[in-house]
């Protein structure tokens, strides 16, 4: 089945690799369904670090994917490939995708695709499906964390940062998370963190300690890396795991690896680009059942900073360079 598309769409490419302003709208084919793929017409795309990593050149597209940056997007389903089921034009949904999310039109595999979540808007929905499955996969699945647990969220007011601690909340554990100001500090408190540090007045190790009793954390999500590491694998408590899902400001420390030994630590962490269709999609069957009922009742919801149009992408990716934000960052064909 096909529905009548144009045969042009506007898009965002990567011109060359450098700063933002290489990032330039122009004009490419609308991309086909493929067998087992839908087409989606794209309402919101959302921004994510690695975005920025491939404008830099720092993080290459596989082989045979689009050039065109955008990980998660959401919108109408416009076509359906050859074998596709379940699904039917006009159906919205939000999607995890290799790339091409900058762009007016965009294809996903079926399996990575999923119903909007109860109660949120397409202008959000874009924003949710490499969050989130980048959450359940790193904090849930390899960190393991259980109700009555505590977790600490490295960078709480990232988009990361913000679904971690409400669905970690919504899962019964504990959440501390971090930010550098009073005003990211109350936004953290305001999406269920227990105590919300300031590092820029505060030192984490030491709020953690008093938190807990001197437990220490069971679970730490990081996306800073670098001089954090030897601190937190100091803080973990017996048995506890520290999930890197980004080394922004640094992969090589000299930490102390005797704590690993001696407290039985799960040092780990994980990409989703390099995972399979297959492991996407089951994923993605997860947050479906476990964590979308939670937006029914508002236990979780979208953040939303800004929205963005697509020609004014290179704007967008300034202001998430700044790390002046809260939560997600939109683009809007």
């Amino acid at each position: 089945m096909t529905y009548t598309n144009p045969e042009e769409m506007d898009a965002v490419e990567i011109s060359q690799p450098g700063g933002p302003e290489v990032l330039k709208l122009v004009k490419r084919p609308v991309p086909e369904a493929a067998p087992g793929e839908i087409l989606i017409k794209v309402v919101s795309a959302g921004l994510n670090g690695a975005d920025l990593s491939q404008r830099k050149g720092a993080y290459p597209m596989p082989p045979g994917v689009t050039d065109i940056p955008g990980l998660e997007v959401a919108g109408s389903v416009v076509a359906l490939g050859q074998g596709v089921q379940n699904i039917a034009i006009g159906d919205a949904v939000c999607a995890l995708i290799a790339g091409g999310g900058y762009a007016e039109y965009a294809s996903a595999p079926r399996e990575q695709c999923m119903p909007i979540p109860f109660g949120v808007e397409l202008k959000d929905a874009g924003g949710l499906p490499e969050t989130f499955c980048t959450v359940w996969t790193n904090l849930f699945e390899r960190g393991a964390l259980a109700a009555g647990e505590t977790a600490l969220i490295q960078g709480g007011t990232s988009g990361i940062g913000c679904a971690a601690i409400q669905m970690a909340k919504a899962f019964g554990a504990k959440v501390l998370a971090t930010a550098r100001t009073d005003e990211k500090c109350s936004a953290m408190t305001r999406l269920g963190a227990d105590r919300a540090i300031n590092y820029s007045t505060e030192n984490f190790l030491e709020v953690c300690r008093d938190f807990t009793d001197g437990r220490g954390v069971d679970v730490i999500l990081d996306i800073v890396g670098g001089p954090y590491i030897p601190m937190e694998l100091e803080l973990l408590a017996f048995g506890g795991r520290l999930v890197f899902v980004n080394l922004k400001a640094g992969r090589i420390v000299e930490a102390d690896f005797g704590h690993i030994h001696a407290k039985h630590l799960t040092i780990t962490g994980s990409r989703l680009r390099p995972r399979s269709i297959e492991e996407k999609g089951n994923i993605c069957r997860q947050l479906e059942t476990r964590v979308w009922p939670y937006f029914a009742d508002g236990t979780i919801k979208p953040e939303t900073y800004r929205i963005f149009p697509l020609a004014e992408a290179a704007e967008a990716h300034r202001l998430m360079e700044r790390s002046d934000h809260i939560g997600k960052i939109i683009l809007a064909p």
